[in-house]
Formats: C-alpha cells, structure tokens, sequence
C-alpha cells in the first residue's frame, strides 16, 4: 500500500512539473504547443526516473525506458477509449478523462511494478 501512496504522490508531482512549466513558457512567451509538449515531456521524464529510482527502487535502464513508453502509449489508449465512448453516449468527454483516472493509475502501477520496472 506504501508503494503505490508514492506511486500517486511521483504522479501528482509529475503532473504540478508539467502543467508548471507549461504555463511559465506560455508566460514567458513560448506558443502554447511548445509549451504543452515542454511540460508533457519534462512530466514524462521526471515521472519515469522517479519511479524507477524511488517508487520501484529499480534503477535507469534502456529496457526499462522502452517498456515505459509502450505502458505511457497503451495507458493514452486507454483514456482516450474512455473519453470518446462518453463524447459518444452522454457528450460528456471530460467526465470520461476523470473516469479513466483511476484505471489508468491502476493499470501503470501494475505494469510499472511487475513489468517495467522489474
């Protein structure tokens, strides 16, 4: 249980990265797509090294690193199979983001743990 505790905390901090420097470029001036994929990547970046170095207490590897990206594309999948089919039924694609959440957290701690990061 305190694992994935970390696992949620690393992911919030990720999130406060990327939406931080998202808005200081944006401020400072960047276009706003520049900014977005700053703050995606620099997210990205931050959350995979925390995870393996804190939350799995793996270590960097380049296996590891391509394993990631696989579990970050299959996890984008997922959310947005969520978000259209709730744009499709109830016109409510927001409501599908805050519903795939929870899976997508479950899904990447699972796989972080026993796949990625193993």
């Amino acid at each position: 249980m305190r694992q994935f505790a970390v696992y949620i905390g690393v992911g919030v901090a990720c999130a406060l990265i990327d939406i931080g420097l998202m808005q200081l470029l944006s401020r400072l001036g960047a276009h706003y797509m520049v900014a977005t994929t700053a703050g995606f990547v620099a997210g990205l970046a931050v959350n995979f090294l925390l995870h393996a170095h804190v939350t799995f207490r793996a270590g960097y590897s380049h296996r590891a690193l391509a394993r990631y990206l696989v579990l970050v594309l299959a996890n984008y999948a997922l959310t947005l199979l969520v978000v259209s089919l709730f744009h499709a039924w109830l016109d409510m694609p927001l409501a599908g983001k805050i519903v795939s959440l929870p899976f997508v957290a479950i899904n990447g701690y699972l796989l972080g743990k026993h796949w990625v990061y193993r």
